[in-house]
């Protein structure tokens, strides 16, 4: 019985490894290639969203107008969508640097907050769904509304389930569309529809800070950018990565006000000894 829980162990311990060699590559051609990633991102996020962006190395760019998108969108090296503060002026932009990024086959990463918390967000999202992103990133209720395509009792943006409540959610998103499914939470889940991965970096104060899950999204862009072959290993490598910042920030941070500053000096001045030491995903099925 030692024998056996000792080569799990191994096992669990190799794959952390590769993860982190992974992670810190990603991160590395993120800063080499400072991929341009065009954001059409709630108002509430676009500072924190920018930031973050900047902070790895990324070149931000924040147009959402449907007169700039034809020409711009067809320039970008991914596109992050995120429709919290929706409205019904901008969504024929949102759906035409989607398709521009389809016909173009420039990855495209969405955000759908709280999708399930009326009619009219639900049908926007299930929309876009349509429009082939290669990543969903969402919390446990979003992905569960995706899902189901129904509306239900919401918090607004924020989850009334775990992460591992919704993982058969993600994992039938993913086979319906063909796109990497994340659901973010105490622990982050990706999936592809068949292999689940893990991600167990972060401290819970981030979710006192407005724009986290926005900002982690947007970071999922730009690693899937820097390697588009891949987006299921870019998208674990990115939720790790992000929240290994929020370990670090924490170590110093007073409040949610000194993490955010923390985070963004975290992701910053990250390296490879920080990531190797501080990655820890693993294979969930």
């Amino acid at each position: 019985m030692e024998s056996s829980s000792h080569s799990s162990k191994e096992e669990i311990d190799k794959t952390e490894e590769e993860w982190s060699k992974k992670a810190w590559e990603i991160l590395s051609k993120v800063r080499e290639n400072s991929p341009l990633i065009q954001c059409i991102t709630n108002l509430v996020s676009m500072d924190l969203v920018a930031n973050t962006l900047l902070a790895v190395g990324a070149s931000p760019a924040m147009i959402i107008s449907s007169q700039e998108i034809p020409d711009f969108t067809p320039q970008v090296n991914a596109l992050y969508v995120n429709v919290g503060t929706l409205s019904s002026s901008l969504l024929p932009a949102i759906n035409s640097a989607a398709q521009i990024a389809g016909k173009f086959r420039i990855p495209w990463v969405f955000d759908p907050v709280a999708a399930g918390s009326s009619g009219f967000r639900l049908r926007a999202c299930l929309d876009l769904l349509l429009l082939k992103p290669t990543v969903v990133r969402g919390n446990g209720s979003e992905i569960i509304a995706l899902s189901r395509a129904s509306c239900g009792t919401t918090k607004g943006a924020d989850s009334l389930h775990e992460s591992k409540d919704a993982l058969e959610a993600a994992k039938s998103l993913a086979q319906a569309t063909g796109a990497v499914v994340a659901v973010t939470g105490a622990v982050d889940i990706v999936t592809d529809g068949k292999q689940v991965i893990g991600a167990h970096n972060g401290v819970q104060m981030m979710q006192k800070i407005t724009a986290t899950g926005c900002s982690v999204t947007a970071l999922i862009a730009a690693f899937v950018a820097a390697d588009p072959t891949h987006p299921f290993e870019a998208t674990a490598a990115a939720l790790s990565v992000f929240g290994i910042a929020g370990e670090l920030g924490m170590q110093a941070a007073k409040g949610p006000g000194s993490l955010r500053v923390n985070l963004i000096d975290s992701l910053y001045g990250l390296d490879q000894a920080s990531i190797h030491h501080h990655a820890k995903i693993s294979l969930l099925s």
